[in-house]
């Protein structure tokens, strides 16, 4: 697969979400910024002058966990690294998706490129070369407790820099020694601290949990459309968007979805057609979309901030400081921030989810909308969107079970020594599931809106929602997305 012309430079430390997310959605070449490779051979240099000097230092000449006291002979040290990456590749499940796997792989170049993980700079261009080839490991999607890293899937990144097992090429599987060749590479032996470097780190739950944070950005911005759709079919009252109500309260999404929302409405003949029928409150769904979904934005807005961070992460261990020669042992592998920032996520899905289908409900709802039964003028004859909604109460349902946070779980591992685990692998992978039922939820909601406002013709609605092409431009919801903190002004979407 011929790549576009789209060029990335990667400056580790400081990659935004909006080149992030061109990483996931298209097909990019990277380049790594000159001052990372300086950054990288300096730390590897540190690295090289331990292992000649003979002195003990866990993870370059030790075993790693519970064998961390066990000193590893030079000799057997590129076995010894070598043989970590055979071992915890035992990852279970269908394969990560490509986007992810390709989200995985530069986000671990982008960690390695920090200076701190002490490995060559062949390394770190042989995964560039890879990635630029379109040559991508096997990941299976199950086996990491996102603990000492995810240990397990990045042992599958790694096996293909060894030349070991398959790896995808054009959707295609073929063997891990033939993607080195079309990328214009030989295998590699890993020298003393590359093994632990390649495994250590929260790259795969990264890559998982922002998958999650660009489905939800979507989803949010088309529950602000869908729910202005319903609030014009039901002939529902703007007036609690007005933005007095909302800077009265302070909560700043609160304040940008009202302003967003009566931007979609600015216009409308149907809103003018009942301005002065004494309507004084509509049902929660539609008079507090402002306070949900401002307070979904809100928690959207401290998940993309503490993802960005962790994508810019150095969260192998032990990290290396060369301007100090020091390597210190820690804990940054350990993925709690991606586990909150992913069950933030899902809460935020499952609430713009449900509130959706409260509003649908409430649409079919003749004593309440106003409208036909179930959306259709002969409903002894056509059940209408009756059944819908029972399809999506099943998807609302299923989200709130998915919705339990994965972080408060543990599970000790490593015969105790890995005794408290994020689960961040978990909490992440599942936001997959739940922005697809919260999506097609939202789809027939925004249907049944659609139909409802045919009731009302020949009235038109705002033409931000009457416009096919200008749906089309709101439903992309470029001033959603975290590249501009999710600011949001009446009628930029």
């Amino acid at each position: 697969m011929s790549r576009s012309a789209q060029e990335i430079l990667l400056v580790p430390g400081e990659v935004d979400l909006a080149t992030l997310r061109t990483i996931y959605q298209d097909q990019v070449t990277l380049h790594l910024a000159d001052e990372a490779r300086a950054a990288i051979t300096a730390a590897n240099q540190t690295v090289e002058a331990i292992v000649a000097s003979g002195n003990t230092v866990y993870g370059i000449n030790t075993g790693c966990g519970k064998l961390a006291r066990t000193r590893i002979p030079m000799e057997l040290l590129e076995e010894t690294q070598r043989n970590l990456i055979v071992s915890h590749a035992v990852g279970v499940g269908a394969l990560l998706p490509d986007n992810v796997t390709r989200l995985t792989v530069a986000l671990k170049i982008i960690s390695l490129s920090r200076g701190h993980s002490g490995v060559r700079l062949e390394l770190v261009e042989a995964l560039l070369a890879l990635f630029n080839a379109d040559v991508m490991p096997c990941i299976p999607e199950k086996g990491s407790v996102g603990a000492s890293g995810d240990l397990a899937p990045l042992a599958h990144l790694s096996l293909m820099l060894l030349g070991e097992g398959q790896v995808l090429v054009d959707g295609e599987l073929i063997p891990a020694g033939d993607g080195l060749a079309r990328a214009g590479l030989r295998s590699l032996t890993l020298r003393p601290k590359e093994g632990v470097a390649l495994l250590n780190g929260t790259q795969a739950s990264t890559a998982l949990a922002l998958r999650g944070l660009f489905e939800a950005e979507n989803l949010f911005a088309a529950g602000l459309v869908a729910g202005a759709l319903s609030l014009e079919a039901i002939k529902g009252s703007a007036k609690p968007l007005d933005a007095r109500v909302h800077q009265a309260r302070g909560q700043p999404g609160q304040i940008a979805v009202a302003a967003a929302v009566s931007g979609f409405l600015e216009g409308s003949q149907i809103l003018d057609s009942h301005a002065a029928c004494g309507r004084v409150q509509d049902p929660y769904s539609i008079r507090c979309v402002p306070q949900v979904m401002g307070a979904c934005l809100d928690n959207l807005r401290h998940a993309a901030r503490v993802l960005e961070i962790e994508a810019n992460a150095a969260s192998d261990n032990p990290l290396v400081f060369s301007d100090s020669g020091d390597v210190i042992s820690g804990g940054n592998f350990h993925a709690e921030p991606v586990a909150f920032a992913a069950d933030i996520i899902a809460l935020s899905v499952a609430e713009v989810g449900g509130i959706s289908e409260r509003r649908l409900a409430l649409l079919l709802d003749t004593e309440l909308s106003g409208l036909p039964p179930f959306l259709v003028p002969d409903s002894g004859l056509n059940s209408g969107f009756m059944t819908a909604q029972v399809t999506v109460a099943a998807l609302v349902s299923e989200n709130k079970s998915l919705a339990h946070p994965g972080s408060v779980d543990s599970i000790p591992t490593s015969a105790n020594q890995e005794d408290h685990v994020s689960m961040a692998a978990y909490a992440a992978r599942r936001l997959g599931d739940m922005c697809f039922n919260a999506s097609a939820a939202m789809g027939i909601e925004a249907m049944a809106a659609a139909q409802g406002i045919e009731f009302h013709r020949p009235l038109r609605s705002s033409a931000a929602l009457e416009e096919e092409s200008v749906k089309k431009e709101k439903l992309n919801c470029n001033a959603m997305r975290t590249t501009n903190h999710y600011e949001v002004e009446s009628g930029a979407l």
